[in-house]
């Protein structure tokens, strides 16, 4: 009897640990996976015949099926922007191919499934021993960083330190929504609510709106919705995010939940 107790004992220890190890797995599999998902900050897809590319910050990658050209890898480049359209063009190489992908801020509809995309992209692509390229027109978008998605108190306020009393109820705060593009919160006087515009290293709150409650004197809700409206670039770090222009850093947020 104490063997049978003995070896159930055993098992059960067995189980525990093969449990908790693939818990711990799966943990780092899908922090790994936000972490790579993170890095690609474009994708767009065509048909007829199919074909995808993903643009991150290390690697860019075309996939088809289109014959010889099933999937293509090259090293990501900086874009060349047009000056009087929100136009990028990506010019990359490697040792058998050339490509050069052209992103253009346009409505583009989905020539299978109809829907609507913001971006039209257009990739040209050829092995090096080929003369002629192979044009593609599809649609895409910008991957708005997952990282963003959350609940943030105000901290900061135009490099000053904000207070309870710089708002008599309580302090500024911003819920984001990544997969929606939008937000609310409270703007320290008014529920406030909005669109965010996303790119690579672009953030900007548009389209903010809020009630229309009066404001006792020396509450500073417009200072805030004028930093975050003026904002074009973010960073987060320690449970912040810090909103910034070229002037410099307008707001600093704090993660809450």
């Amino acid at each position: 009897m104490k063997k049978v107790l003995s070896l159930l004992l055993l098992s059960t220890l067995i189980i525990s640990c093969k449990t908790a190890a693939t818990k711990n797995s799966d943990t780092k599999e899908t922090a790994n996976s936000r972490e790579e998902d993170m890095t690609v900050y474009f994708k767009a897809t065509g048909n007829e015949p199919f074909w995808s590319v993903t643009i991150g910050k290390e690697k860019t990658t075309f996939t088809s099926l289109i014959p010889g050209k099933e999937s293509l890898i090259f090293d990501s480049v900086e874009p060349i922007k047009a000056m009087d359209a929100n136009v990028k063009m990506y010019k990359l190489s490697n040792s058998t191919a050339t490509a050069t992908i052209t992103i253009q801020q346009l409505e583009c509809q989905d020539s299978m499934s109809g829907a609507i995309s913001p971006y039209k992209a257009v990739v040209e692509i050829k092995y090096n021993s080929e003369l002629e390229l192979k044009k593609l027109e599809g649609c895409g978008k910008y991957i708005t960083d997952y990282r963003l998605h959350d609940i943030w108190v105000l901290e900061e306020l135009n490099g000053f330190k904000v207070f309870i009393t710089d708002f008599q109820k309580e302090l500024p705060r911003i819920e984001i929504n990544s997969s929606e593009n939008s937000f609310m919160g409270f703007g320290g006087c008014n529920a406030i609510s909005g669109s965010i515009f996303y790119e690579k290293d672009l953030l900007r709150f548009s389209k903010v709106i809020s009630t229309l409650m009066a404001c006792p004197p020396g509450n500073k809700e417009d200072q805030f919705i004028k930093a975050l409206q003026s904002t074009t670039t973010y960073s987060i770090g320690d449970n912040r995010l810090t909103l910034s222009n070229p002037s410099g850093k307008l707001l600093v947020l704090r993660k809450v939940d």
